[in-house]
């Protein structure tokens, strides 16, 4: 009668500790769903700046324009600067773009377009001139 005894305390012994651990289970379970709940924002209850600040609005190339200089695409968003700039002549342009779009030093320009440095450095300060002065004949225009 022992042995039974014995085998049905340690039965319920097992038991005991299946509800509990299925108990701490359900009680961590929900307290991990509660944190969740209390973090948890529904888009429709923004306001419209805190959604502005969530979202992002993608650009695609639309009005960018894109200049091929030595085999690298430039691209120029801005439309005004981009009319500007196809009114120079292309080695100008080139210079103007390597050096102001691709960061690029004179020497490295000079190189790229098989020009002494000094000759770029001169261009590029006649070319930004040249630009200032059809820029400002645009706004008196205006």
């Amino acid at each position: 009668m022992k042995p039974k005894k014995f085998e049905q305390d340690r039965q319920h012994a097992f038991d005991s500790y299946c509800k509990k651990v299925l108990k701490n289970d359900a009680r961590n379970s929900y307290r991990e769903m509660r944190r969740i709940w209390d973090r948890e924002v529904v888009f429709s209850g923004l306001t419209d700046q805190e959604f502005r600040r969530l979202s992002t609005t993608d650009k695609y190339f639309i009005e960018d324009q894109v200049f091929d200089v030595l085999g690298w695409d430039v691209i120029v968003s801005n439309a005004y600067i981009a009319d500007v700039l196809r009114c120079l002549p292309k080695k100008k342009r080139d210079i103007i773009l390597l050096s102001y779009f691709l960061e690029l030093t004179d020497r490295e320009i000079g190189e790229g377009l098989k020009m002494k440095r000094s000759t770029v450095q001169n261009q590029r300060k006649n070319t930004l001139l040249e630009l200032r002065r059809i820029m400002e004949e645009e706004t008196i225009e205006e």
